[in-house]
C-alpha cells in the first residue's frame, strides 16, 4: 500500500496594514479606488490582493464579493458587494449593460476623429511564457467573444491623446487590446505596447450602478498618470 501523502497547508494570507481608499460605501456596497499594481485575486507570486481586505469590510459569514474585476495594472473604481441581493442586482446590471464603466486612457498617436466605436471580438491565446488576449475578426457575429468599446477624445498633446473609453462588454484586457489594435497603444502597456516606468496609463475613472438609489462615483487620476493628462489639457479641478 502506498504511504499516505500530506498536503502542506497553504501559507497564511498577508494582512493589510493600510485601508483601501473608499469612494462610496453603504450597507450594501463599497466602491474602492484600487491602486495600480494591486491584483483583485491572490496570485502565485503572493503579496496582497483586494480580497485580503474583505475581513475588514464585513464580519458576516457570507461575503463580501467582487462585483466585477480590474486588471492588476489598472487603477480606479472597483465595486464590492456586502450583501448577496445587491451582488445579484449589480451583476445583472453589468450583464444587461445598464451599469456603466468609463475609463480614461493616455494613448500614443491617437485617432484623427473625435469619437468612434470599436467592434472587435477578442480571444485568449496561451503561449509557452503565459497568455494574452488577441483580436479575432473572424469570429462570426462575435458571439461570446464579442467586444465593443466607445471612445471619445478629451484632449491631445503633440504625441499623446487622452481618451474616454466606455466598454459595452467586459472582456479581459478589452480597452488595452482595442486601443493597441487601432494603432493607439496605451502608454505603459508592457503587454500590448511599450513599458513605461510610470506604469499603465489606464484609469477606471467612472462607475454608475442602477440601484435604489442610483450610485455614480469617479476616481481621481493616480499621480504617475497626471503629467501626461496635464500635457493633454487636463486640469486637476476636473472630476
Amino acid at each position: 500500500m502506498a504511504p499516505d501523502t500530506l498536503t502542506p497547508p497553504a501559507p497564511p494570507r498577508p494582512v493589510p496594514t493600510e485601508p483601501l481608499p473608499v469612494l462610496y460605501q453603504d450597507r450594501h456596497v463599497v466602491i474602492v479606488n484600487k491602486p495600480a499594481g494591486l491584483p483583485v485575486h491572490a496570485g502565485p507570486r503572493g503579496g496582497l490582493c483586494v480580497e485580503d481586505w474583505f475581513p475588514l469590510l464585513s464580519r458576516r459569514a457570507d461575503g463580501p464579493w467582487l462585483v466585477h474585476r480590474l486588471d492588476a495594472d489598472t487603477a480606479g473604481c472597483l465595486a464590492i458587494a456586502l450583501r448577496k441581493q445587491p451582488l445579484v442586482a449589480m451583476q445583472q446590471a453589468f450583464a444587461n449593460h445598464t451599469a456603466r464603466k468609463t475609463y480614461w486612457a493616455i494613448v500614443r498617436n491617437g485617432p484623427k476623429e473625435e469619437t468612434g466605436r470599436i467592434d472587435l471580438p477578442l480571444v485568449r491565446e496561451n503561449t509557452p511564457t503565459g497568455w494574452h488576449m488577441r483580436p479575432d475578426p473572424k469570429s462570426a457575429g462575435g458571439g461570446k467573444n464579442a467586444a465593443t468599446t466607445l471612445w471619445r477624445v478629451l484632449g491631445r498633446s503633440r504625441d499623446l491623446c487622452w481618451l474616454e473609453l466606455t466598454l459595452l462588454s467586459g472582456r479581459t484586457h478589452q480597452a488595452r487590446v482595442h486601443c493597441a489594435a487601432m494603432g493607439w497603444p496605451i502608454v505603459g502597456d508592457s503587454l500590448y505596447g511599450t513599458a513605461d516606468a510610470r506604469g499603465l496609463h489606464l484609469l477606471a475613472q467612472g462607475l454608475s450602478l442602477p440601484l435604489e438609489p442610483a450610485i455614480t462615483v469617479t476616481a481621481p487620476p493616480p499621480p504617475p498618470m497626471q503629467a501626461a493628462l496635464r500635457a493633454c489639457g487636463w486640469e486637476p479641478s476636473e472630476p
